[in-house]
């Protein structure tokens, strides 16, 4: 694969410093055609194409105005059936595009009313209720987080920050299943307050939802081909569960108001364990999958984990704050985990590369040689090298990006800049990169 000569927009990128800031933010809004810099290093960059929704100077065919992109916050790739999603959480939606053409396929709307009722069942999980004057809990907007897709991707499940009447995030909110070959919801499964992570155990048999409102992780037996038969196992609390009685008439930060503020989720290879990143409180949660138990918190790595991927053999990190992006063999994590009766010792054993305040969400190549991270603050793409976690290029990006999906053989790079309403004019955007490597 090779990347042609970059054409430029007729108009230059847009990257202005806020200096009036204490913190520097820079708005920017990269060309079409902008590239990575270092130019000598191992893997090149360029924009080739982006969905947005602000208007900025661009007569560029593939700078596309799209109104469906409203504070887009992840981007799930099926490449098998050559198309992604884009999970827009204040727009309510979840938009489908060609993967090779880029063109808007579908918009599926997280909007419920009376009429789809069948799509919900009757029960609560959990012990989990709506306010007493709550007549219609399932008549609401979704606002869709992250996703994870199950039974070889035929469905696509994914997680609402909440019900739109649900101010302060503290009633049951839900999963949404959709049906990859309709691209339709085909079932909305409810679950505790402000789900963000979700993921797929390996044997296709279990689905965790990871609550940062309360604590908790939920665990979905999805082991039947039928969507019907799908039910909820166990909650597990790590820790405490929060106590939530919020007053609705005054709106409360529940990205700070969030206890450990659970958030990077992953099953190991074996799916013997599931790991959970810790956003406040620091270190990694363990949970005994087999035994519906939460273990211990393995703390020795960085604090304010965002992000947790594991392959095979290794186990990558992102720490939002610090900005940077870690990893260690996983089986020498495992051996400690076990080999530390005494659940008090840290695992230093990281190796660790600077990429910038705000490292969001990571992805890792399939070769395991790269990792890139969407890097928050900064306004960029930045791709680091997993042999010696030295970071070798890097590309900018619209304002605020935090999702990042690569395709199997990393050849499209697809980033979800989200945005910021105390910055005017930021986010709102899916840029799309082409990637090359020498």
């Amino acid at each position: 694969m090779k990347i042609r000569g970059a054409v430029l927009s007729l108009c230059v990128c847009v990257c202005v410093s806020l200096l009036a800031l204490p913190d520097k933010i820079k708005v920017c809004h990269p060309a079409i055609g902008v590239a990575s810099t270092p130019t000598n290093s191992t893997v090149k960059l360029a924009l080739i194409a982006r969905k947005k929704a602000y208007k900025v100077c661009s007569k560029h065919e593939a700078d596309i105005y799209d109104s469906d992109i409203n504070s887009p916050k992840s981007v799930e790739i099926l490449e098998e059936a050559g198309k992604f999603y884009v999970n827009n959480l204040e727009g309510g939606e979840t938009v489908v595009y060609d993967l090779r053409t880029f063109r808007k396929l579908k918009v599926i709307k997280h909007t419920f009313t009376q009429a789809e009722a069948s799509l919900f069942g009757k029960d609560l999980p959990f012990g989990y209720s709506f306010r007493k004057n709550r007549l219609h809990p399932n008549v609401f907007i979704g606002k869709p987080v992250e996703g994870t897709f199950s039974h070889k991707k035929r469905y696509l499940w994914i997680t609402y920050y909440r019900r739109s009447y649900d101010t302060n995030a503290q009633e049951p909110s839900a999963v949404a299943i959709i049906d990859t070959k309709k691209d339709e919801i085909v079932r909305v499964m409810p679950c505790g307050p402000l789900p963000k992570m979700i993921a797929t155990s390996h044997n296709n048999k279990l689905i965790a939802i990871t609550h940062w409102g309360d604590n908790t992780v939920s665990l979905i037996d999805m082991s039947s081909n039928n969507v019907k038969d799908w039910k909820y196992l166990k909650k597990i609390v790590v820790g405490y569960q929060m106590k939530l009685n919020y007053d609705n008439s005054t709106q409360v930060n529940r990205d700070a108001n969030c206890g450990y503020c659970l958030r990077g989720t992953a099953f190991t290879p074996d799916d013997k364990y599931l790991l959970i990143g810790k956003m406040g409180g620091g270190g990694i949660a363990v949970i005994d999958v087999e035994k519906m138990a939460y273990l211990r918190t393995v703390n020795g790595m960085s604090s304010n984990i965002r992000h947790l991927i594991v392959t095979n053999n290794t186990l990558y990190l992102s720490a939002n704050t610090w900005g940077l992006v870690q990893k260690t063999p996983l089986k020498e994590f495992l051996a400690f985990l076990s080999e530390d009766k005494s659940g008090q010792k840290e695992y230093t054993n990281w190796k660790t590369c600077k990429v910038g305040e705000g490292a969001r969400t990571i992805s890792v190549t399939g070769d395991e040689k790269y990792i890139f991270a969407a890097v928050n603050k900064s306004s960029k793409v930045v791709v680091v090298r997993c042999a010696d976690m030295q970071k070798i290029c890097e590309i900018d990006a619209d304002s605020f990006p935090v999702g990042l999906s690569l395709t199997a053989n990393g050849s499209l790079v697809i980033v979800s800049s989200q945005g910021k309403d105390t910055y005017k004019g930021t986010g709102n955007s899916v840029l799309i990169y082409k990637a090359l490597y020498l």
